[in-house]
């Protein structure tokens, strides 16, 4: 009988931690310059008083060809059920966070980034067109993909086990479900959190049911999908 205490399992390898922690890590720095560098002053040039103008697109485009270039070294594959789940979970997920001010009359959340500052005597410009759709691109594509991965790829597993791609996706512990679900909350804003809980929990629920990325992506995308265009339309801006 063999008594010798069993092995701890093996660290992350550096690429698996670049693959699943690289994209967030890099949008969560690039989200910190605009607050760092600010000048309201009217004399200041207009790449300091309005620097989220240029730090989100290159956020955006930064990220986007990061994940783009990594693309294939991530699980993918969803079945029809799966992708239904994440719908289903996105259209949920969605009137969760607009329901204080669409069906309980909450103040309307007006302060944020604001596109119409960019029309010109009130008519779209094409800087305006520019940044609305990469705004668009950073809400439904870049933010779905590296929050899914971060969160619900990588916390969620690394929780269990720190060789957490030895684990399969949507792997859980009460712990991990617990941490990633707060993590999640702290990650937006205070007037969100409440939704974000909620959020958190539902995209948890979409990665242990059906065990693929993608439909975690789907589920995520589809929401900020449903946000961006009720921003578009009601000018609440907070949404973002």
């Amino acid at each position: 009988m063999n008594d010798a205490p069993a092995s701890p399992p093996p660290p992350p390898a550096r690429r698996d931690l670049w693959l699943y922690v690289g994209p967030f890590a890099l949008f969560i720095l690039l989200q910190t310059v605009p607050g760092l560098i600010k000048n309201p002053a009217a004399t200041a040039p207009w790449f300091l008083r309005t620097p989220e103008f240029w730090v989100y697109p290159l956020q955006t485009l930064l990220c986007g060809a990061f994940l783009f270039y990594h693309r294939r070294d991530y699980p993918r594959g969803i079945s029809p059920l799966a992708a239904l789940v994440g719908l289903v979970a996105g259209v949920i997920v969605f009137a969760l966070w607009i329901s204080p001010q669409a069906f309980f009359g909450f103040a309307p959340r007006l302060d944020g980034f604001d596109p119409s500052r960019l029309l010109a005597d009130g008519q779209p410009t094409a800087t305006y067109y520019a940044t609305v759709a990469l705004r668009f691109a950073r809400l439904v594509l870049v933010v779905p993909c590296l929050e899914e991965i971060f969160w619900r790829g990588f916390l969620l597993r690394y929780l269990i086990r720190e060789d957490f791609t030895a684990l399969p996706f949507g792997s859980w512990s009460p712990l991990s479900f617990g941490v990633t679900t707060v993590g999640f909350l702290l990650e937006h804003s205070r007037p969100d959190w409440s939704a974000a809980l909620v959020t958190g929990i539902v995209y948890n629920l979409v990665a242990t049911r059906t065990r693929s990325l993608s439909a975690c992506v789907l589920a995520h995308a589809v929401t900020n999908a449903l946000l961006g265009g009720y921003v578009m339309q009601t000018h609440q801006w907070g949404f973002w």
